[in-house]
């Protein structure tokens, strides 16, 4: 009897576990980076000594599937490049933006018209009513960190 206890105590534990939110932007960052297996990155370029290439490579390299979204480049490492994000045709968990905080806005627009879960402005983009318009349709948002520093920290 007291072994039929423990594991309904065990089970009770663990579909307690499975519906606890993460709660912490951390907590959510990390949970992000686990489940996310697509990443459109806004602004990768061609030229490899800029951070967007950089980046991307690295998180290629973890794994992701790395969509280029630049209207002036045709592909990247193989991978097709789109003009926009609404000409994706695919699901897509992360849109990582590297372009200037001014045109952030823009790139949010697309975003939310995706029904993108999660926006991801490198370090230095900066755009607080975007972001709050992002949050507002439900859509997770990180602000000036750096996607690969964030894998980094928790490998």
């Amino acid at each position: 009897m007291k072994a039929c206890s423990t594991w309904i105590q065990l089970s009770i534990y663990l579909d307690i576990q499975e519906l606890i939110v993460p709660t912490t932007e951390a907590e959510r960052i990390t949970e992000l980076l686990k489940s996310a297996k697509t990443i459109a990155v806004v602004g990768l370029t061609a030229t490899p000594i800029r951070p967007s290439y950089g980046v991307s490579h690295y998180m290629q390299s973890q794994g992701y599937r790395i969509i280029p979204v630049n209207p002036n480049i045709t592909e990247w490492e193989g991978e097709k490049a789109y003009p926009s994000l609404l000409e994706v045709p695919e699901k897509i968990d992360i849109v990582d933006i590297f372009r200037r905080s001014e045109a952030v806005p823009e790139v949010v627009e697309q975003a939310i018209q995706i029904k993108a879960p999660a926006i991801w402005m490198q370090e230095g983009v900066i755009h607080e009513k975007a972001a709050e318009k992002a949050r507002q349709a439900g859509i997770f948002v990180v602000m000036d960190k750096c996607i690969l520093k964030e894998h980094i920290k928790r490998q």
